[in-house]
Formats: C-alpha cells, sequence, structure tokens
C-alpha cells in the first residue's frame, strides 16, 4: 500500500484529457447564465418601455433588482458551498435561476417581472461564486492559472454574444396572444426565454458531473474522493481504475468526535451548558477564525477595499447597464431631428432630456402611441464596448508585471473617472460610444486589479471572506447606483455624470492609501 498521498499530488496523477474538455464545455454555458441573469434587464428596457409603461426609476430598479437578490443570499449560499458541496450548488442554483428565467418571459406586468429578477439574482449567486472554485479543484497547480484565464475569457465572450443575440431577436415585431390573451408575447419575452437555456443546460449538466475530490478530501471523505480521482484518471488516460497509482490519501479533515467530546473541550473553557448540536459548535469556532479580520493590522484595509469595490461598481455597472438605453436614446433623438427637419443643440443632455420627456408621456398617456424603434447602431456599439474591454485585458495583462497591481488600479481609476465627466461633454453617438467604452474598459481593470490586490493583502485565513464581503458591496454599489442614476437623470444632464466621475476619484484616494503588494509572497 502507497504512503497517503496529498491533493496536489493525487490530482496531478489524473493528467490532463478528455475529462478536463468536458469540464471546460459545462463552463461555457455556467458562465453564460451568470452574464445573462445580470445584464439581460438593459438590453430589453427600450423594447419594453412601451408593454410595461416603464419610467426611468421603473428601468433603474430593473437594473438593479437582480443584485439585491445576489446581496440577500450571498452568504447563504457559502454556508451551503462549505458544508454541502460545491456540486448541489450548481445544480440547484442553475435550475432554480431557470425557471425564475422563464417566470420572467412570462411576466405580463412589470411587478411580477421585478420578482422574478429579484429570485433570479438570489438563485445564481451561488452559482456565480461557486463556479471557479469548482473548476479549480479539479486541476493541479500545472494546469489552475490557465483554466482561471479560460474562465475569465469565457465570461468576457459572454458579454459579446449577449448584444449579439439581442441584435438578432429584440427587432423583430412578434406580438402573438396565447390562451385568450392570458399570455402576451413579444420579442422581448423571447429574449428573455431563450436567456433562460444557459442556466438549464448547466444545472442539467452537472448532475452528471461528481463533487469535486479537493471538498471530499475537507471533509473526511477521503473514500468518495479517491474514487472521483479514479474516474478522472480513468477518462483522461483510457486506462482502467485499477491502475490508479495511489490507494489512499491523507486526512485533511478534522477527527470526529462526539457532542459529548465537544462539551467537554468547551466546558473546559466555562461554558456551563453542551452547545445544541455540533454545526453550532463549528459556526463558534468559524466565528474565531474570522476574529483577526476586526483586529487594528486589518480591519483599516478591509475596510478602504470595501469602499473602493462599492465606489467603483457603482460606477462602473451604472454606465455599464445603462449604455444600451443611452445609445438607443441617442439614435432616437437623431432620427426625430432627421423627421421633423429640425436643428438645434445636439449633445447628450439634449438627448436626455428628449429621453426624460418620452419617459413622462409613456407613463402619463399624453402620447397616443408608444413606438419603439431600436436601430442597429444600438447593438453594435455595445459590441464595440464589449471587445474594448476585451483589448483593454491583454493590455493590462502585459503592464501587470512592469508596474504591480496599485499602479494599474490608480491609473485605471483616473482614467475611468475622467472619461466620467468627460460623458456630460459628449456631442454625438462616436463620441459618446469612444468615452463610455473607454470608461467600462479601465473601471473593469480597476476592479479586478483591486482583487488583486486583496489576495497578496491578506491571510489565506481570511482571503477568502474578504473577497465575498467586497464582492457584497460592490454589488450594494450596482444596486444603489442604478437606482441614482435615473433619479439624476430626472434632475438634469450634469447630474449622473457628475456622480459616476465622483465615485471613481474617491476610490482612487483610497487606493492611494493602500500599500503596494507587486512581488510580495503570499500570508
Amino acid at each position: 500500500m502507497n504512503d497517503p498521498k496529498d491533493f496536489e499530488t493525487a490530482i496531478e496523477a489524473t493528467g490532463f484529457g478528455l475529462f478536463n474538455l468536458i469540464l471546460l464545455s459545462v463552463a461555457i454555458p455556467s458562465c453564460l447564465a451568470t452574464v445573462y441573469e445580470t445584464s439581460t434587464m438593459s438590453y430589453i428596457l427600450p423594447s419594453a418601455e412601451c408593454d410595461l409603461k416603464l419610467d426611468l426609476l421603473d428601468k433603474g430598479i430593473l437594473n438593479a433588482i437582480t443584485y439585491a437578490g445576489m446581496i440577500t443570499s450571498a452568504i447563504g449560499w457559502g454556508f451551503i458551498a462549505d458544508t454541502k458541496g460545491r456540486k448541489k450548488v450548481l445544480v440547484f442554483g442553475f435550475l432554480a435561476d431557470a425557471v425564475c428565467a422563464f417566470g420572467g418571459a412570462l411576466s405580463q406586468n412589470l411587478i411580477s417581472l421585478m420578482i422574478f429578477k429579484f429570485l433570479g439574482g438570489f438563485s445564481v449567486c451561488g452559482p456565480f461564486a461557486v463556479l471557479m472554485s469548482y473548476m479549480t479543484e479539479f486541476h493541479g497547480t500545472k494546469y489552475r492559472a490557465r483554466v482561471m484565464m479560460v474562465i475569465g475569457m469565457l465570461f468576457s465572450i459572454a458579454t459579446l454574444l449577449l448584444p449579439i443575440l439581442a441584435w438578432i431577436i429584440l427587432p423583430n415585431t412578434w406580438d402573438y396572444s396565447l390562451f385568450n390573451g392570458l399570455f402576451v408575447i413579444h420579442s422581448w419575452k423571447v429574449f428573455l426565454a431563450v436567456c433562460a437555456l444557459p442556466s438549464l443546460t448547466a444545472g442539467i449538466a452537472y448532475i452528471f458531473l461528481p463533487e469535486t475530490p479537493k471538498f471530499l478530501m475537507s471533509q473526511g471523505r477521503n473514500e468518495e474522493a479517491l474514487v472521483v480521482l479514479q474516474t478522472i484518471y480513468s477518462i483522461n488516460c483510457r486506462k482502467p481504475k485499477s491502475t490508479y497509482p495511489f490507494d489512499s490519501l491523507v486526512e485533511e479533515a478534522p477527527q470526529k468526535i462526539n457532542k459529548e467530546d465537544i462539551w467537554t473541550v468547551e466546558k473546559s473553557k466555562g461554558d456551563s451548558e453542551p452547545p445544541a448540536n455540533t454545526s453550532f459548535h463549528f459556526l463558534r469556532k468559524g466565528i474565531k477564525q474570522l476574529k483577526p479580520m476586526f483586529s487594528k493590522k486589518y480591519l483599516g484595509y478591509s475596510l478602504n477595499i470595501y469602499t473602493m469595490q462599492f465606489c467603483i461598481l457603482l460606477g462602473l455597472n451604472t454606465i455599464r447597464l445603462w449604455l444600451p438605453q443611452l445609445f438607443t436614446s441617442i439614435e432616437e433623438f437623431k432620427n426625430m431631428q432627421a423627421l421633423h427637419g429640425s436643428e438645434g443643440a445636439n449633445d447628450l443632455c439634449a438627448m436626455i432630456d428628449y429621453s426624460v420627456n418620452k419617459a413622462a408621456t409613456i407613463i402619463t398617456g399624453s402620447s397616443d402611441t408608444c413606438e419603439v424603434k431600436i436601430s442597429d447602431k444600438t447593438y453594435i456599439n455595445t459590441i464595440i464596448v464589449g471587445l474594448s474591454g476585451l483589448g483593454g485585458y491583454f493590455v493590462a495583462g502585459g503592464l501587470i508585471n512592469a508596474l504591480g497591481n496599485k499602479w494599474i488600479l490608480i491609473i485605471a481609476l483616473t482614467t475611468s473617472g475622467v472619461c466620467g465627466f468627460s460623458m456630460y461633454w459628449t456631442t454625438s453617438s462616436l463620441s459618446t460610444l469612444i468615452v463610455s467604452s473607454i470608461y467600462v474598459t479601465v473601471g473593469s481593470i480597476g476592479s479586478t486589479s483591486l482583487l488583486g490586490i486583496i489576495v497578496n493583502l491578506f491571510p489565506t485565513s481570511l482571503r477568502t471572506m474578504i473577497v465575498s464581503i467586497t464582492m457584497m458591496f460592490g454589488r450594494l454599489g450596482a444596486l444603489i447606483g442604478n437606482i441614482l442614476f435615473p433619479y439624476f437623470m430626472s434632475l438634469g444632464c450634469l447630474p449622473p455624470f457628475f456622480m459616476v466621475g465622483c465615485v471613481m476619484f474617491i476610490a482612487v484616494a483610497l487606493g492611494c492609501i493602500l500599500p503596494a503588494t507587486h512581488k510580495t509572497s503570499l500570508k
């Protein structure tokens, strides 16, 4: 019998082959599903404004409500993933998201659509957080970084495919009535239904995939982990499971003890009664493990980072999710001028005023007709924004080793802040496209650089929790930003762009306080 092997040695022996390719193929609908759930609303708002009688605040809430669901369920999903396993979260999370997405497609009014989008965010938060862990825990150190890079590229590709899918479906003038008018189907509802398919596909696919051997070992289920490793080895190497070179694994989980033993240990520390169950005991141990996060050494850094991510995603996701609406408003304004042969103010402020006034007439019913014609240019512009983001990451990847995360962060956020203010002075669709593309690209790079700083700044015992809380604050910023943006639009042209510019400069100021972590060892 061989000596027990650790996870890295055991997973390396399985090689890289067909099983890993199957995993990455399942990652494709997974990435599509998570991107689609958080971004589809931004594309249907121009199409659905007449059917649902949407004003600007309604549009902001629809953009933001998915993030509200994600914030609500983040801690719960994290607990389930660490106790019940990654696979269960992926299966039930994606299948629940598919149900919610199909429910949103069948919605006949604004309230039901908001409810399904909230529940969709609630459901997809778990798979969104667990996906990267699931994929990396099937790979050793040789391939882990490459797999993370592939997953990141899949997210970028998903962001590019969404406007293409919208371009194919949304311009169609479909109008069907089913069950004596009980359900009315429009093109934007078909779009939502199609966007539910990746969630359904991913949820079904994970049913046939195993739990990660790393998680099984962490739970003391070494026999099950060994079976999974043997299966991966057999698929990759085309050899019988019995030829897997190892027959035992090291014990990673703490030894199991009964409740009386736990009470004995705790009683010696001053507890008078035994805990109600072992879960309570381990919860207390978990809280003790997080205690250093509130120490003087790390509390200042963590609060700084939470505030930075709040500001970054407030600005970034507000502009990103409102771009389709802004591009549509620009094209509608230009068409209106051409139709009436009028000339006048041609800056973004005049176009926003037109959009605000149009939304008001829809709600009050002062206009007899409500018609939406979305130009192909709207979709082309959003595709260009996505492509610029992909190109920006290639440039940042080439500079990161020379400059380090902190300088990339400061340069990116400063550029993004300047672009946020500059949008106020854009006078055409082209100039708006250029400035907004730079804003979204460098803002996204800044957010990623901040996560890179976290990895080096905090020890392993705190790193995952800090990242989770950071993302929660970021989503809160996205939610608040998408609600404030239409409100500020109703006040005037300057306030919304002043907001998205200011938050980036606040993040820059906070970023200057952070220490440089370039080429430092992991704690």
